[in-house]
């Protein structure tokens, strides 16, 4: 289940704007989820291979030229997919954990 989600963040991430793996990295920091270059790296390599990210490089004035990545078609719909599972999961979790619900 963590590996759905963590996709889906990263996708969302990327789906804001062309980033490169380091600011992938910063932004889930920012939210508390925290994940290691050995985990981003495969994880952008499958979904590159399933045909849900692009890459390109950039000359970087700090040193070698960057990775960015950029969202194709079928990462879109890829995220909305996993978007609207995380969303059906979530109310469904809400429903079973309220403490008004119904037994």
């Amino acid at each position: 289940m963590k590996k759905g989600v963590l996709e889906m963040c990263i996708l969302a991430i990327i789906s804001r704007e062309e980033v490169y793996a380091s600011d992938i990295i910063e932004r889930l920091k920012k939210e508390n989820l925290i994940v290691v270059e050995g985990t981003l790296y495969p994880m952008l390599s499958r979904l590159k291979k399933a045909g849900h990210l692009d890459h390109f490089w950039l000359e970087s004035q700090a040193g070698p030229p960057r990775k960015y990545y950029k969202l194709t078609p079928s990462g879109e719909e890829f995220l909305n997919q996993l978007t609207e599972s995380w969303n059906t999961m979530v109310q469904s979790v809400s429903g079973l954990t309220s403490k008004k619900s119904k037994q």
